[in-house]
């Protein structure tokens, strides 16, 4: 834990936009319409190719589930989607990955296909094929593009072609080589079938932190704009240290949104005592969900890697990970308010409203501080069990969850 916590320049200057006016439950409800926005955002993936292409299997691996696990898309060398199925994420219910029927039939027309599935539905689609894409992917791909809605190919089962590369030519084995001879002939089979030059990324089901993944990852990244790209980056599975660090940035947006509200909301005529402590308790928990440190989450990796989920437990340090009860984050306020007078007085002056509420600033500060503390402490957890998971061993901190020395706080 670093011993000093900022707030921006930007942090406050949106602050102050926000806040145009002194009656108090008109701050309350413009500060909620944001964070609801992007608790509600919502987003539609498509994901459809050939039966028995692991389409299925993808679907978990985007969620970060097994094919054994609760929830999970149903898998099989049969075909086991005969109509559109639909699987919400598990700790993001507005993200959904929807399974559409297999493309490969003979009387598959790709402009009745996409009217039978509802196209307007999706934000994007993935085409997905285990083998050569072909002529029914182009069809699909240019169906889909001339509807103005974009889409990747994903190229599935890359590891069993290692395997088999391997058993077959093992003296002369190179695992980038055969990637890029993949990727080639799948690039140059859609560019004959009419699909231009296309980009194909390399997948694995079973192994999501090898090939491609995060290439894909940041191809969509890129591409998603506003809360669809907000919800899009919690929703992605832990893979790595890169994947924790790009979650933390998307909800260290949301901590001045959430202390703002919380102390504003505690203020209002007729609100419960504690009310800030249950959106802060509320907080805390979904922090914990995002970054896979709940005992469900753990308890998946832990089947998925082979490793016991008592190891991967026992990394993670901050404190706020196991206790959040309402009378722990109670002590941590009192005790947090303790250090607030520099950013109190800052705050103060630029949302006058802060001022004019009996312990607002105060109330703020506190909440900031636990709210942004924690966020790092639990990053840095997620970063300590992805090294153990994934048997990346990595320099330790000691996030031992501490209140602040009073002045704590800078203003940057």
């Amino acid at each position: 834990m670093t011993s000093l916590q900022t707030i921006s320049e930007r942090e406050l200057g949106e602050m102050s936009a926000l806040v145009q006016s002194r009656v108090l439950t008109e701050v309350v409800s413009q500060v909620q319409i944001l964070l609801d926005k992007l608790g509600t955002a919502s987003l539609d993936i498509a994901v459809t190719g050939e039966s028995g292409a692991g389409k299925s299997t993808f679907i978990n691996a985007f969620r970060g589930l097994g094919d054994e696990d609760k929830g999970s898309a149903r898998t099989g060398v049969i075909e086991t989607t005969r109509e559109v199925a639909v699987y919400q994420h598990p700790s993001l219910p507005t993200i959904r990955l929807w399974d559409l029927p297999g493309i490969g039939t003979p009387d598959f027309r790709p402009e009745r296909y996409l009217e039978d599935v509802n196209l307007e539905r999706y934000d994007f689609f993935i085409i997905v094929a285990s083998e050569r894409f072909k002529e029914n992917h182009a069809l699909l791909a240019r169906s889909i593009g001339s509807m103005g809605k974009k889409f990747y190919f994903v190229r599935t089962k890359v590891d069993s072609d290692l395997a088999s590369s391997r058993r077959q030519q093992p003296s002369s084995f190179n695992e980038a080589g055969i990637l890029d001879r993949i990727r080639g002939d799948c690039a140059r089979s859609l560019e004959r079938s009419g699909a231009g030059c296309a980009s194909v990324f390399l997948i694995s089901g079973f192994e999501p932190h090898k090939y491609d993944f995060t290439r894909l990852r940041d191809t969509l990244e890129r591409e998603l704009e506003g809360y669809k790209r907000h919800v899009f980056l919690l929703a992605l599975p832990n893979l790595s240290c890169a994947y924790v660090e790009k979650k933390k940035q998307a909800l260290s947006g949301t901590v001045w949104k959430t202390a703002l509200s919380a102390c504003l909301a505690a203020a209002v005529p007729g609100a419960a005592l504690h009310c800030n402590v249950d959106m802060l308790m509320q907080t805390l928990r979904s922090f914990q969900g995002h970054f896979g440190l709940d005992p469900e989450s753990l308890r998946r990796l832990a089947d998925r890697t082979e490793k016991p989920y008592e190891a991967l437990r026992a990394v993670v340090r901050s404190s706020l990970a196991e206790d959040l009860s309402a009378q722990r984050v109670v002590e941590l306020l009192r005790q947090a308010a303790l250090g607030q007078q520099v950013l109190t007085r800052v705050v103060e002056s630029r949302v006058p409203v802060l001022g004019s509420i009996a312990n607002g600033g105060v109330s703020f500060a506190a909440t900031h501080y636990i709210l942004s503390t924690a966020l790092n402490e639990l990053a840095e957890d997620a970063k300590r069990v992805i090294g153990t998971a994934l048997e990346e061993r990595k320099g330790e901190t000691e996030p031992e969850f501490q209140v602040p020395d009073p002045g704590f706080f800078a203003y940057d």
